[in-house]
């Protein structure tokens, strides 16, 4: 399959059309005109002639490879504006100089001016005519021509001008939604500085390999996943995660193709040849996520396939039946079915839906939440519970030091530090990170496995651990009380103790991520009314965690099939439902739940599996995409309804007989500006969203 980026590409209806024309080309079956990219996939053994010519019939064209993403429509949307503008005047012309020119001048005047906005639907709708092939074009053509026949010429010249603002407005929504997207594209760099035996050389980055050596100067973009083999900055890495603070890397820490040096200059070397990026992986997904038609775009889709249809059968009854059976006049209701024929231009119900969902899915994606397509999106805003994964999702993933215990304190640090200092456990560091090391050492220090540590100072034996760890000669009634209380209230206890005595213990529990509590806070405000935690801990550990942080309901000692279950059963319960994890050990739960949202940082399997994917590692972004979802889905549905609404008016006046040409066109053109307006609010971040870290 071949891919080309198109030119003039501004009428949703017209891409669909032109999709259709080319299926039943030799080897059409597949292509595809995806109007919310601007693109057009075939197959590379479709004859090329033949394609440009379906293009060419709707002023369509196709972009060469060198050609800038900025500028791809300027060219056609600048000759539109002048014709605009010239018929404008001339309309003008003709309407203050009318009393005092003969009528063949005036009609002269009005002719020109029609005929310069709308001779390109004009030509494309005749062509339709003679091919029976009914839409907007073919609606317009009939209603001119007719106009200009039964001596409306001044009427006639408005709804040309009017339709060609309004074919202008049609494309000038997508193409800032599109112009919106494309910024995500600038982050890729177009070259880096290659390493090679002592010599910095310029290359394109896909001339990059995997173990090059490049070069990342003071204010450069890194052109590939890479990691640092010399020097140490601070990264922005706003483009790939969305995270607005820059981040500190050193030697040794991987670096995101698309994020930006701050300062100094880093060497490092490349891990992932630019296709196979996080940046180039994000940008193609985002791309094709466009193009994912969600169930509201496939039912206007199909309605708007009858619709026009039924328009036309609707302007030859207004036409028809009050002359012949209530005594009308046939130039007035003449008159009133080519104002229905306007009026029933699709494109504005067509157009309702896309420029919304682009701007969803951008608007997300500039906050560093990757949305793999509309349908998610629609999905999310449905959503009313979700499920956390705990450890790594609501918790850090790291153990902390929350309380301790001491019996004997000249002792019980100092040993402890001296016990855990040297040891690579998480809960050491944990230890070590509350309580600081020291300068002296243990004597003599063994590792039991699953147990703790035992060692020997200055003669004496202390051991450290857990219960299993400790000897019976040092517990008292009071330290079995104090570890018991620590564990029923969620704490895995650590113990220090000599062979006499228990010095003191440590409280420990996986940290909660500082944003949990305010999440959950967040999301209930935005409508999800059920909240769910999920966990393989023991029941007291989760209790705690979830009163902490207001979790509305919660599952313990759950394994990870145990999880797969449980969505199963919260679905059969509660209906559709969301579930959050890491991407990596929650993948089986992830892929059962209606909408899988991973937490990834970038990595490659959180990616693959989830539906929407945090590109930063915590959850401050979750509520605003709800957010951004639920306005989507509410825009959609007004810009449905308007367009509908206003159509259904127009044509109730038309029964009645007032409906006239300009109001027509003003109707649908007022339509295409409203939904063109709601669909672009939605890219307008607050200063709050953009404040979120």
């Amino acid at each position: 399959m071949a891919e080309f980026k198109l030119s003039g590409l501004s009428c949703a209806h017209c891409a669909q059309e032109m999709e259709a024309e080319m299926k039943q080309l030799k080897h059409g079956k597949d292509a595809k005109v995806l109007y919310n990219s601007g693109k057009m996939i075939i197959s590379n053994k479709m004859a090329m002639p033949d394609v440009e010519k379906i293009l060419k019939q709707e002023g369509v064209s196709i972009v060469q490879p060198d050609g800038e993403h900025d500028h791809d429509h300027s060219h056609g949307d600048t000759k539109l504006i002048v014709q605009i503008v010239i018929s404008t005047l001339l309309f003008f012309l003709a309407f203050f100089t009318d009393k005092y020119m003969p009528t063949w001048g005036s009609f002269s005047i009005y002719f020109v001016a029609a005929a310069l906005s709308g001779y390109q639907t004009f030509f494309k709708g005749l062509k339709n005519l003679f091919r029976l092939k009914f839409n907007i074009d073919t609606l317009m053509t009939v209603a001119l021509v007719g106009a200009f026949i039964i001596g409306d010429w001044r009427e006639g010249t408005v709804v040309a001008i009017l339709f060609g603002v309004n074919e202008y407005l049609e494309g000038f929504g997508m193409r800032q939604a599109r112009k919106s997207m494309a910024e995500l594209l600038k982050v890729v760099p177009k070259t880096a500085n290659l390493l090679k035996d002592g010599v910095t050389t310029e290359v394109p980055i896909t001339d990059l390999q995997l173990g090059d050596m490049i070069l990342i100067k003071a204010g450069g973009k890194v052109p590939s996943d890479a990691v640092i083999v010399d020097g140490k900055s601070s990264v922005n890495e706003a483009a790939i995660t969305g995270e607005s603070m820059p981040v500190e890397k050193q030697i040794g820490d991987a670096l995101f193709g698309g994020s930006v040096n701050n300062e100094g200059t880093l060497k490092a070397e490349i891990t992932a040849v630019y296709e196979d990026s996080s940046l180039a992986k994000i940008l193609h997904l985002v791309e094709e996520a466009q193009e994912t038609k969600t169930p509201t775009e496939l039912f206007i889709d199909r309605f708007a396939k009858y619709y026009t249809p039924i328009i036309m059968m609707f302007a030859v009854l207004v036409t028809i039946v009050p002359p012949l059976f209530f005594g009308g006049a046939w130039s007035h209701w003449g008159y009133e079915g080519l104002a229905v024929l306007i009026i029933g231009c699709p494109c504005a119900l067509i157009l309702s839906s896309p420029v919304a969902i682009v701007s969803g899915i951008t608007r997300s994606a500039k906050n560093g939440v990757l949305i793999k397509g509309g349908v998610f999106l629609e999905q999310l805003a449905k959503t009313k519970q979700i499920a956390f994964d705990k450890t790594g999702t609501l918790t850090e993933g790291k153990p902390v030091v929350e309380k301790e215990i001491v019996y004997d304190e000249a002792k019980f640090f100092r040993i402890s530090s001296m016990m855990e200092q040297s040891s690579g456990h998480p809960i050491a560091a944990a230890i070590i990170a509350r309580i600081g090391s020291v300068s002296a050492e243990m004597d003599d220090l063994t590792t039991v496995g699953g147990k703790g540590l035992v060692g020997t100072f200055e003669g004496t034996q202390y051991f450290l651990g857990n219960e299993q760890q400790i000897p019976e000669s040092s517990w008292t009634d009071v330290a079995r009380m104090d570890v018991k209380a620590l564990k029923e209230t969620g704490y895995t206890v650590v113990i220090t103790a000599s062979e006499t005595a228990v010095l003191g213990m440590f409280g420990i529990q996986d940290a909660l991520r500082k944003e949990s509590k305010q999440l959950v806070t967040e999301l209930h405000k935005e409508g999800i009314t059920n909240i769910i935690m999920l966990t393989g801990d023991h029941e007291k550990t989760a209790e705690k965690v979830a009163n902490e942080i207001g979790i509305d309901h919660y599952y313990a000692s759950l394994l990870p099939e145990d999880k797969l279950t449980k969505i199963g059963e919260l679905q059969a319960q509660n209906g559709s439902i969301a579930m959050v994890g890491d991407g990596i050990n929650d993948s089986p739960a992830l892929a059962t739940a209606d909408l899988g949202i991973a937490m990834g940082k970038g990595t490659d399997s959180a990616i693959e599996v989830a539906d929407i994917v945090l590109m930063q590692d915590h959850l401050g972004k979750l509520p605003i995409t709800v957010k951004i979802a639920k306005k989507v889905r509410f825009v959609v549905g007004f810009n449905i309804a308007f367009a509908l609404g206003l159509k259904i008016v127009a044509l109730l006046l038309a029964l009645t007989g007032y409906l006239t040409l300009w109001m027509a066109i003003m109707a649908d053109m007022g339509a295409t500006i409203v939904v063109t307006i709601f669909g672009l609010s939605i890219l307008f971040r607050s200063k709050a969203e953009k404040e979120i870290k």
